[in-house]
């Protein structure tokens, strides 16, 4: 009997674990899961609703959501995308809906919706999950040790320890390259921006770009009482993560208030900018805000070091990655979650 270890509770664990049981019925599978609350991120995304995925069903469109992993997931996305992940749930009978920025979340706008699923789902195949157990090391040839002593046999691993660093010290510790993680999707932080005192004022379409390089987004955007949020802002910090970080976080943003004609300006804004501001505004970067709690990194496990076919190390045979325990992260929109569906599913087959 075939023995797989998933090293990790979360979404991509809970995913990869179901499809290769369902692709495996004779197989043994466990779930290691250090804490005693497995989902924790799939509990709080989307503000407790769960953004499952987004309806973006073009694998060439939808790459363009991964700052990084955009052209190893183009054939991943090929044989797992959204509409395969809207089918996985509904026949899970877990209808999902699309909201009008595309993003895709339970009917029940419940994340525990999703959490009764794989809990479910687990139970249904005879999934041994194993809640607050630590993995101290992993062997070669797969001897699994645990905190409590014990030692566990794998004949696979997939690893899907999400961005925590224990996933990516046993990734290390198996001959792996480690891309160093920094911080993704966080709002920016301008304390001598003239626009604090008028926090609260959002626009549906702004271009924002970073001075003296090509990094630019368009999207709604929100002030702040410290700065600029809201999708626009968000998207430019995941393309620019790495070059914000080497700078710490010190840069200026230039912002187009008004890429459309049609788009009217609120008066309050309008009052604030002189008349040649309106399409170059110019903000000084001065550190940054984490977005909500939905904490994204960029790095990971280098993507060369994988077979994208089915997930698997190419230095050592038999193991598999899954989710953002990679050098993969997307904007925020139910991206992030895909990539973990997708190549959760990859690493099961």
């Amino acid at each position: 009997m075939v023995r797989v270890v998933v090293v990790g509770g979360g979404a991509a664990g809970f995913f990869a674990a179901i499809t290769f049981k369902e692709n495996y019925p004779d197989s043994e599978v466990v779930i290691l899961e250090k804490t005693r609350q497995p989902l924790a991120k799939v509990r709080i995304s989307g503000g407790g609703r769960c953004n499952v995925t987004h309806s973006c069903f073009d694998p060439k469109t939808l790459v363009k959501n991964y700052p990084r992993g955009f052209l190893e997931l183009l054939g991943p996305f090929h044989k797992f995308q959204p509409q395969d992940t809207i089918r996985w749930f509904e026949t899970r009978g877990v209808k999902l809906k699309v909201e009008t920025d595309g993003r895709m979340f339970p009917i029940t706008d419940s994340s525990e919706t999703i959490i009764q699923c794989f809990m479910k789902e687990v139970k249904r195949h005879n999934i041994d999950l194993r809640l607050e157990t630590s993995v101290e090391k992993i062997e070669k040839g797969f001897l699994v040790h645990l905190k409590d002593g014990s030692v566990l046999e794998a004949d696979k691993i997939i690893l899907a320890t999400g961005s925590n660093p224990l996933g990516h010290e046993l990734a290390k510790s198996l001959g792996h390259t480690i891309v160093k993680p920094v911080p993704s999707l966080f709002s920016f932080n301008c304390p001598s921006s003239p626009l604090l005192d008028i926090s609260g004022i959002s626009l549906p379409k702004v271009k924002a770009k970073l001075e003296n390089t090509t990094l630019e987004t368009e999207g709604p955007i929100i002030l702040t009482h410290w700065g600029f949020s809201g999708p626009a802002i968000l998207r430019l910090s995941a393309f620019a993560a790495r070059y914000l970080h080497e700078n710490n976080y010190q840069a200026n943003v230039i912002i187009d208030w008004q890429p459309d004609e049609e788009i009217p300006i609120p008066k309050n804004l309008l009052k604030k900018l002189l008349p040649d501001e309106i399409h170059r505004s110019r903000y000084k970067i001065e550190g940054k805000t984490t977005y909500k709690m939905e904490f994204v990194t960029a790095g990971g496990v280098e993507l060369k070091e994988i077979h994208f076919k089915n997930m698997e190390s190419k230095l050592v045979p038999n193991l598999h990655f899954t989710g953002e325990v990679l050098n993969i992260d997307g904007v925020t929109g139910g991206f992030n979650f895909q990539n973990a569906w997708t190549t959760a599913f990859l690493a099961a087959s």
